[in-house]
């Protein structure tokens, strides 16, 4: 939030323009931020603009004017670090408990078992491509597959 402020001219007119661009989501968070107060008290002359100022510096980075500076939605917001490292650690322990029982079981039982999906994620797209390399047949030598995994042309190119 400080940089957005920082970053702009200073003074009343920085300040003038940051709050025709992002004028609605600070009067949001002024009576969320602090109670019993209201943009319309800067227009009236009750709050100066050294508290606006101050005020905007140091707005928490969930709120709506940091996240309307940053250009974010609520879903990416609401992904917090935290929460990725959850869903990391859920998706390592489903992936863990598919290797202990394809390894352990029956492979006439989990023949057809498939690996789990991971936790959809904002911003990240689901990959559903395999990583099986084919040998032969009608797909070829894989010599394409193997170039590409390890990032070199195949040697018949």
């Amino acid at each position: 939030m400080a940089e957005a402020l920082r970053c702009r001219s200073g003074g009343i007119a920085g300040l003038r323009r940051f709050l025709e661009e992002y004028g609605e989501a600070v009067e949001w968070d002024i009576p969320h931020y602090w109670p019993g107060r209201s943009l319309l008290e800067l227009y009236r002359g009750e709050m100066s603009w050294r508290e606006l100022r101050v005020f905007l510096k140091f707005l928490p980075t969930d709120s709506v004017t940091a996240r309307a500076v940053r250009g974010s939605s609520a879903e990416e917001d609401a992904w917090t670090l935290d929460r990725q490292l959850l869903a990391s650690a859920v998706d390592a322990i489903r992936e863990n408990t598919f290797a202990t029982v394809k390894l352990g079981g029956d492979p006439k039982k989990t023949g057809r078992l498939k690996p789990p999906d991971p936790i959809p994620r904002p911003g990240v797209e689901s990959a559903k491509k395999s990583n099986v390399i084919r040998f032969g047949g009608r797909h070829g030598s894989g010599a394409k597959q193997l170039a590409a995994v390890f990032g070199r042309p195949a040697a018949n190119q």
